[in-house]
């Protein structure tokens, strides 16, 4: 079943989508649309000027269209009223050759032919500067070798599990959803793209089973899929809450 954008707005609570294609340096590119445009774009693309990006194109070129795949949709942790969305370029209603993500698909492709499966994954690493990007952000860090050192672990604690969080929160939803999966397909109700059905309206005809379930849902949808900001709301730490979503199969 096709996902559609608009419903996904509504019921999640996105003000906004970014869609997105990497250029040719590696660099991610995206427009910004409201949710109220996002039906259109979803249908149309999002138009860009190539040349403008890192394309190999000129100002002769006509525009990119950047349509949108509504299966790549990620609401971000760090701020749920946006839905990132990786989108094919098009130009002239074929598919942009060189932009990384069509050449990706033909590779995956090739690669399957051959009983090959693509497997990737993150490693994240960054450096955190002053704002005008003339040192390092912490003044303190001067050891030759500063890798690994628990002092400034420590004292970048607060960005680093915020970081950490968000990044749980992405691979949460993803292990949820092959946990919830019925054999090789995994559908939109695991990855949790649609509301499931109301239970009793009145507490009292529920077990306390049903009513925690009832709970975790209720915080769950109103900080977004937030597992950190629910966990809070609950009282509870965000493990514990872990532990019910795998109990009541959320």
């Amino acid at each position: 079943m096709a996902v559609d954008l608009s419903v996904e707005a509504r019921e999640r609570g996105i003000k906004y989508f970014l869609i997105s294609y990497v250029d040719l340096f590696g660099t991610l590119r995206a427009k910004l649309a409201p949710a109220s445009a996002i039906g259109d774009m979803a249908q149309d693309g999002a138009g860009f000027a190539g040349f403008a990006s890192w394309l190999d194109m000129t100002p002769a070129d006509p525009d990119v269209l950047a349509i949108p795949d509504p299966n790549s949709l990620i609401q971000l942790p760090w701020k749920p009223e946006v839905g990132w969305l990786a989108a094919d370029p098009y130009m002239n209603g074929k598919l942009v050759g060189q932009a990384p993500r069509n050449i990706l698909k033909r590779m995956i492709a090739k690669a399957a032919d051959q009983g090959i499966t693509l497997k990737t994954g993150v490693e994240c690493e960054f450096f955190l500067l002053c704002p005008d990007g003339s040192t390092i952000s912490d003044a303190s860090d001067t050891q030759a070798k500063p890798c690994y050192d628990q002092s400034a672990l420590m004292r970048r604690y607060d960005v680093i599990s915020e970081i950490c969080d968000a990044m749980l929160e992405l691979d949460h939803a993803v292990e949820r959803a092959v946990l919830m999966a019925r054999g090789e397909l995994v559908t939109e109700d695991a990855l949790g793209l649609r509301r499931t059905a109301d239970v009793a309206s009145r507490l009292e005809d529920l077990s306390l089973e049903e009513v925690e379930r009832v709970l975790v849902q209720k915080a769950l949808h109103r900080h977004h899929g937030n597992v950190s900001r629910a966990a809070a709301a609950l009282g509870l730490s965000r493990s514990a809450l872990y532990r019910r979503l795998q109990r009541h199969g959320l």
